[in-house]
Order: C-alpha cells, then sequence, then structure tokens
C-alpha cells in the first residue's frame, strides 16, 4: 500500500521538507539512507549533525531523508520500526541495510558507498 509521507530530505548544509509516497522515495538507483526517528529522542536528536556530515561527504551520489515515526505510523508499521533511530538503506526498492541504534559518519558513508560501488 503507499503511503503518502511526510520527510525531511538532508542535504549538505540544508533540510527541505516535503511530502512524497514512499515507494518513490525508496524506489530509483540512486542509494536512499531513511532515518526512522523521533523528536522527543535524545539519540536521534544527536545524530543530526552527523548525517549533515554524512550527506556533505556522499554528495549527490545518494539520498538521506528522515523520516518521523509519529508522524508516519503508518510507514513505521509498515518498516517494523522497533525502536529509534533506526535506519534503512534502500536501493531500487529493496533493502540494502538496516541498523538500530546511533553511528559514526565513517560507518554510514561506508555503507552508502558500498551500496553505490555495488550498482556501478
Amino acid at each position: 500500500m503507499p503511503y503518502g509521507i511526510a520527510c525531511v530530505l538532508v542535504k549538505k548544509s540544508e533540510k527541505m521538507t516535503k511530502k512524497v509516497s514512499f515507494n518513490d522515495l525508496i524506489n530509483g538507483e540512486k542509494p536512499v539512507l531513511v532515518d526512522f526517528s523521533a523528536e522527543w529522542c535524545g539519540p536521534c536528536k544527536a545524530m543530526g549533525p552527523i548525517l549533515q556530515e554524512v550527506a556533505s561527504k556522499i554528495g549527490d551520489t545518494a539520498s538521506i531523508v528522515k523520516i518521523d515515526v509519529d508522524k508516519n505510523p503508518g510507514i513505521s508499521g509498515q518498516m517494523k520500526i522497533m525502536g529509534v533511530p533506526t535506519f534503512i538503506l534502500f536501493q531500487n526498492g529493496k533493502t540494502k541495510w538496516r541498523q538500530s541504534g546511533m553511528m559514526s559518519a565513517n560507518a554510514l558513508t561506508h555503507v552508502i558507498n558500498q551500496a553505490v560501488a555495488e550498482n556501478l
């Protein structure tokens, strides 16, 4: 079932908020790292600057999107999000990688670069 989701696109030094279909978001060839988070979550807030750093490292090779689980309960349930932050990397509509908990910028960059390299 397609969900219309409210999400925040993390891009270098700017944030853009828009409403899109989740399927449209994850079905491209370009990898998309989705950060399922919540406003009340301390570790999620701490990940903000880390995600900005990752966005600056990866440039346009991938997208990073934050989805608030409280504002998007349908997709959060569909993706079986049990804790936040949870990161899922999608490419061509498929889950390539999934991890819950805080992560370093280097670890996230490595996962994204690996997905980009596999798709070449």
